[in-house]
């Protein structure tokens, strides 16, 4: 491992009963980069995070930071980075002022050393309004930038960040995103989020898991062009034709674009214009403008719009996640059958707790009839 690498995973895997949630998951951060870390839900992500930030373990492999494993020596680790998890680790109770100063106590930061960090954190997340609030009287967004000055509290050089846009107004994940920006022109930041485009905004690189795995690692200008495809936006007018024809509906136009030779697939994008946006894929070293200026013409289509540029990172992300759907449903299968046995279960121990009843209920009819003999006999003996 060299000087420069900050994280490094090695073959991390992690089980938990019969899922695998990692699977031999292997790659570094060097000092100065900002990557994105992304993956679907139960990729792995958060997993991988936990690991790094010594609150789980691996079933296999390593992981350090700064060349030190996270379980050898966590608190070593724990000195080094700062982790912020998906939901900030607040106490809501806490005006924001003393929140920060017990995290600082924490950290064994002495009096000077926080006043001093505390200048620094004001200024780079934004709470110079906030510090003598209540934290449970804080928006979402600014609780998020608290969380954030907690984990840059002690100056590490390593930040950690799951999901810290999750929840936030466009306004508000604008601003933190902005913050680790900042942040990271003098720090190392793996950042894991959902929204591709504030990793196009923020990181240069990129690594993508899938199903448990790295599928996508490097610069994101690489990974746009590892599925070896280009993309064309092909907008129609969804009202008017031309010479009189009628306007296509959405599923015409997409399944005549997928019949263009060497187009592999289309689908339809979101807009607020009484337009059909459709993005079509092509092979790389393709070039389909000519097909489909001549299908419009032939249908008389009325085109508004026709872009080829290089595969955006979010159908990249589609392609090189594909089939963690049915992995997800899979998994939902399996706990649904656990549950049906478990529901089988509970039904059987119902019957049997209803058969005891039966019998505690006759046993109380025997000891009443034996009791009604006994009252009977006494009164012959009388």
């Amino acid at each position: 491992m060299t000087a420069d690498v900050m994280i490094q995973a090695s073959d991390l895997s992690k089980r938990f009963g019969s899922v695998r949630a990692l699977d031999k998951v292997s790659f570094e951060v060097k000092k100065g980069e900002v990557v994105g870390f992304l993956g679907p839900n139960g990729a792995g992500k958060s997993t991988t995070m936990r690991i790094l930030t010594c609150f789980l373990a691996p079933t296999s492999g390593t992981a350090k930071v700064r060349g030190v494993d996270v379980f050898d020596d966590p608190l070593e680790v724990r000195r080094n980075l700062g982790y912020l998890p998906q939901r900030a680790p607040l106490y809501t109770d806490m005006v924001v002022r003393d929140y920060l100063k017990f995290v600082a106590d924490v950290r064994g930061l002495d009096a000077a050393a926080f006043r001093k960090a505390l200048e620094s954190i004001i200024e780079v997340c934004g709470l110079a309004q906030a510090l003598d609030k209540d934290i449970s009287a804080l928006s979402h967004g600014f609780r998020q930038r608290v969380g954030l000055g907690q984990a840059l509290l002690h100056n590490p050089q390593i930040l950690v960040l799951d999901e810290p846009t999750a929840d936030l107004d466009p306004n508000e994940k604008a601003e933190v995103i902005r913050y680790i920006k900042e942040i990271g022109k003098d720090r190392t930041v793996l950042l894991s989020t959902h929204n591709l485009s504030e990793v196009e905004d923020a990181c240069a690189r990129a690594i993508i898991v899938s199903k448990g795995k790295v599928v996508a690692d490097g610069p994101l200008e690489e990974i746009r062009a590892k599925t070896g495809s280009v993309r064309y936006v092909v907008t129609v007018d969804e009202k008017l034709g031309l010479a009189g024809k009628s306007a296509p509906k959405v599923a015409e136009l997409r399944q005549a674009l997928d019949a263009i030779k060497g187009a592999l697939r289309s689908r339809e994008l979101p807009t607020d214009e009484k337009v059909h946006k459709v993005e079509l894929t092509g092979a790389k070293d393709s070039d389909l403008r000519a097909e489909i200026f001549q299908l419009m013409v032939a249908q008389g289509w009325l085109m508004l719009e026709l872009r080829r540029d290089a595969q955006s990172l979010d159908a990249v992300f589609r392609d090189l996640t594909r089939g963690d759907e049915a992995l997800d449903r899979g998994h939902a299968l399996e706990e649904d059958a656990a549950g049906d046995e478990d529901d089988e279960q509970s039904d059987e121990d119902d019957e049997q707790s209803d058969e005891d009843e039966d019998d505690e209920e006759s046993s109380d009819d025997s000891d009443a009839d034996d009791e009604a003999s006994d009252e009977t006999a006494e009164k012959k003996d009388a």
